[in-house]
């Protein structure tokens, strides 16, 4: 039960950073370096997904 707590949290922080990008710091600098971090967060939330559904966690 606490994976797919971590798992939520997870994709929730994910979408915060992506809608931030899209959104109000889509002229920042740095944009592609915080939509990159975004992808990694996700990946990691489907990794882990994965896992459980797998029964591997």
């Amino acid at each position: 039960m606490l994976l797919w707590l971590v798992v939520a949290f997870i994709l929730v922080s994910a979408s915060g950073v992506l809608y931030l990008t899209l959104g109000p710091l889509k002229t920042a600098a740095n944009v592609n370096t915080l939509r990159a971090f975004a992808a990694v967060q996700y990946l990691c939330a489907a990794i882990l997904a994965g896992a459980r559904l797998l029964g591997k966690a």
